[in-house]
């Protein structure tokens, strides 16, 4: 066996040099790149194997009304209300730098209802330079009321509407806060997703002690971190059983052996998230503690461990 195992991913069709992604949101390259110069985005310094970007929506947003965030002792809420430039703010001021970057680059969109999925996805594909899509299925559906990724039929819709607008991977980020994921799951692979992304965070909200009223801003936001993981993994795995496409995990990935426990319950990648908020160069931590846990169990395939010996 090779003293440094390999790490090295397929995951749609993408060539990956490592299975570690950022959560949407959780870091920022451009950012990165203007405080610590071009290094922090060169090969073998840069932190993730893939990297996707914050959710995109057609207009400009703000975000939520302060606060945004409250620690708990194993985790984050936050309610940061998607903030970013818009889809021309995006294309103009953001995608030629993402363009630059040394790994695939995932774009997460997100709409109010089909037609404006569709709008992005189309702008955006013609724009090109794009590896792949992530479609962030949080928002209501505007003509039904219902909240895409909760109801199977509202998955299925929006695949049929996209599918035929891009030959780009489509992947479907999930939510938590269903009964059965792997019925979402299942529906948006019918629907010719290429991939789907779980978990995303539980709801959850904070109370401050001194005024005895909800913390954050919008009164209630999303728990991620280590305090997720057991719900993480057990979605993941059920997810991973009734799907045959990839499952990026993820939900308090903080150490190569959490890394490798996602991996174990069938994710094909896996993503950091709040563990970005805290040291920048987490994915770096991760990956490396990966290929350490790899070499003590003497693994040299990702592949032959995913998912596929647990019962």
């Amino acid at each position: 066996m090779s003293d440094t195992p390999s790490l090295r991913t397929e995951f749609c069709g993408l060539e990956l040099g490592s299975p570690i992604l950022n959560g949407s949101g959780t870091f920022d390259a451009i950012a990165a790149r203007r405080v610590f110069g071009d290094e922090a985005v060169r090969v073998g310094s840069f932190p993730f194997g893939g990297y996707v970007s914050k959710t995109i929506t057609e207009e400009a947003r703000v975000g939520n009304p302060p606060f945004r965030t409250w620690e708990t002792p194993a985790g984050m809420i936050n309610s940061i209300g998607l903030p970013n430039l818009g889809l021309e703010g995006f294309l103009e001021a953001q995608l030629p730098e993402l363009r630059e970057l040394p790994v695939p680059l995932i774009v997460s969109v997100m709409a109010s209802d089909r037609d404006g999925f569709a709008r992005i996805i189309g702008r955006l594909s013609a724009a090109g330079g794009i590896d792949a899509f992530e479609l962030n299925v949080s928002c209501p559906n505007v003509h039904s009321g219902l909240i895409v990724g909760e109801r199977p039929e509202e998955t299925a819709g929006l695949l049929d509407r996209l599918r035929p607008l891009t030959e780009r991977p489509l992947i479907v980020k999930l939510t938590p806060n269903v009964a059965s994921p792997e019925l979402i799951a299942s529906a948006a692979e019918a629907g010719g997703a290429d991939a789907v992304s779980l978990v995303n965070t539980l709801k959850a909200t904070a109370i401050d002690p001194d005024s005895d009223r909800p913390w954050l801003g919008a009164g209630s936001g999303g728990l991620s971190g280590p305090a997720i993981r057991p719900i993480a993994l057990q979605q993941v795995r059920a997810v991973a059983a009734e799907v045959s496409i990839p499952v990026v995990g993820m939900g308090g990935v903080t150490d190569g052996q959490s890394a490798y426990d996602f991996i174990r319950a069938g994710a094909t990648v896996v993503a950091v998230g709040t563990e970005n908020f805290r040291d920048p160069l987490a994915g770096l931590g991760v990956m490396r503690g990966l290929e350490e846990v790899l070499r003590e169990k003497g693994v040299e395939d990702l592949g032959a461990i995913r998912g596929n010996t647990l019962s």
